[in-house]
């Protein structure tokens, strides 16, 4: 399991979209179990993937909380 931030300037629903494209249907295929204005989760293959936006004022931090997806996570990250 590894746990991995980073800042953006993207909007928060940006992301949460980039998100949903990466980790799930036409991606990695996993299945988006929840979403809202500040984070999605996917689960699948053993594993699963939690994205979450802290919207702070100049900047975004994103974090990511995978099991299984580590390698899938750092790519996401390295798109944004």
């Amino acid at each position: 399991m590894i746990r991995i931030a980073k800042q953006t300037r993207l909007a928060p629903v940006d992301i949460i979209e980039r998100a949903s494209k990466f980790f799930g249907k036409g991606g990695e295929e996993l299945i988006e179990t929840e979403r809202n204005l500040c984070c999605i989760y996917f689960e699948g293959v053993g594993g699963h993937v939690a994205v979450s936006v802290a919207d702070e004022t100049k900047h975004r931090t994103v974090d990511v909380e995978t099991r299984e997806f580590e390698y899938q996570a750092k790519q996401f990250m390295q798109k944004l």
